[in-house]
């Protein structure tokens, strides 16, 4: 497939090139921090639309007194189809490119959130927001960013892991006062127009400055000396985008890790987007707490979590990560077994639930990515971890639908923040298992 010339395409500007002399590479600045920069920008604002829903609930339920459990069921279509996209867009990553993925991803998430503003039927938010931002944003989720990663650095990849999973933190922090400040003044439709836009804006980025492969400017991975081999494709490469997909599940429904990867990050959905993004600000207001000042406990978990989230990936280029998850998974259950008493509690109480929750929001992903690389070979990250983050966005669909019923009839979210807890618990101990038996592939094709 052709691409348009980069904007410093030549290898004196750009490096290391495969074309370096005397097969030395030279050492200047890389392309690859310009598609990690875009990579960012655009998570980012899918960030920021997919946490507009905890600041839509209220404002929706008053207008148009739909319940709470109807408003999460759309909730929860957006965030099964944010998982269930995860897969294939990693195989469209392969068959049309990053780029043309990324701008039809942007498209419709700029189209479905500002058709919002038209709803006037619990069906509309439902197809609206349900399948055309969930399928949008399902097109950017966690595969493009280890996609990204695998493809254009070849060392500190959990580092970079880590930055780009912390663009979520950084879109919370940058988007949920501002939405929340805009619903309360001047109307929920104002806050989704407002989110629209900043996808338009990041749509001509991606355009101009995004890139595929590093071969595509004749540059070597960020890290990768002219000595070292290239890795293999990956297994379905040159299918049709669909079957290769389907390939990865068939591979990994055979697989012992896949079902613990997949099981764990199932409760890290349920406990994080499902149940605290998309029900924390509406439990703050049964409580009391003003809409505006939940919106910034969220926000300050986005700016802890987006150091949680950094460290962790340079936790992961160095530590077990089966101990790291363990750990994440352990602490997020005990601060979850402790929220309904934060909400009732003294004012600091929140507090410290959010600054210890924003710590370990979402430092799962770096070490999760690098155990799915160890186990299905780096070339088949985009695809395998696609299928294991559509489990995540299974447990976060489940999650919110369930505490939006829970909460419906029976007046509260006790119920959803102790089941969450005690799952988050099992969870710790079911990583442990990750990686223990079964060969990894990775060092099965070393030795080969």
């Amino acid at each position: 497939m052709s691409q348009a010339p980069g904007p410093t395409t030549n290898g004196a500007d750009a490096a290391p090139t495969l074309e370096a002399a005397g097969g030395q590479p030279r050492r200047s600045f890389h392309y690859a921090w310009v598609v990690l920069a875009v990579t960012f920008l655009t998570l980012l604002t899918t960030a920021g639309i997919r946490s507009t829903p905890g600041i839509l609930i209220v404002p929706l339920e008053h207008e148009f007194g739909w319940s709470r459990a109807t408003i999460s069921l759309a909730v929860s279509m957006n965030l099964l189809l944010y998982g269930l996209m995860g897969p294939f867009a990693a195989a469209f990553f392969d068959r049309i490119g990053i780029r043309r993925t990324m701008s039809i991803a942007l498209c419709l998430l700029a189209m479905g959130v500002s058709a919002t503003v038209f709803m006037t039927k619990p069906w509309h938010m439902i197809v609206v927001w349900g399948v055309v931002v969930g399928c949008g944003a399902g097109m950017t989720a966690y595969s493009l960013s280890a996609t990204v990663v695998n493809r254009w650095f070849h060392k500190s990849q959990g580092t970079v892991m880590g930055v780009l999973t912390a663009s979520t933190a950084t879109g919370q922090l940058l988007f949920l006062p501002l939405l929340a400040t805009l619903s309360h003044h001047h109307g929920w439709r104002s806050a989704a127009l407002c989110i629209a836009g900043a996808a338009v804006v990041v749509l001509p980025l991606v355009l101009i400055f995004m890139r595929n492969r590093p071969q595509d400017l004749a540059l070597l991975p960020y890290g990768q000396t002219p000595g070292e081999s290239d890795c293999a494709a990956p297994s379905g490469a040159g299918l049709n985008p669909f079957r290769a997909a389907i390939m990865g599940l068939q591979r990994g429904l055979h697989s012992r890790d896949f079902w613990l990867l997949a099981g764990s990050f199932f409760i890290c959905g349920a406990s994080t987007n499902g149940l605290i993004g998309t029900h924390l600000i509406p439990a703050c207001v049964d409580h009391g707490i003003p809409e505006v000042r939940a919106a910034g406990l969220l926000a300050m978990m986005g700016i802890l979590d987006l150091f949680g989230t950094t460290f962790s990936g340079w936790l992961s280029d160095r530590y077990n990560c089966r101990y790291l998850l363990c750990c994440y998974y352990g602490l997020r259950g005990l601060a979850l077994l402790g929220l309904p008493y934060a909400l009732s509690g003294p004012q600091w109480g929140l507090s410290a639930f959010a600054l210890f929750y924003g710590l370990d929001w979402i430092a799962t992903v770096p070490p999760t990515v690098r155990l799915t690389a160890e186990a299905f070979g780096r070339n088949n990250v985009g695809v395998m971890f696609g299928w294991i983050f559509a489990s995540h966005q299974v447990g976060a669909a489940l999650a919110a639908t369930f505490a939006g019923t829970v909460r419906t009839y029976l007046g509260d979210y006790l119920i959803a923040f102790i089941l969450s807890g005690i799952i988050c618990l099992l969870a710790a101990g079911l990583v442990l298992r990750i990686n223990r038996q079964e060969v990894p592939v990775a060092a099965a094709e070393a030795a080969s």
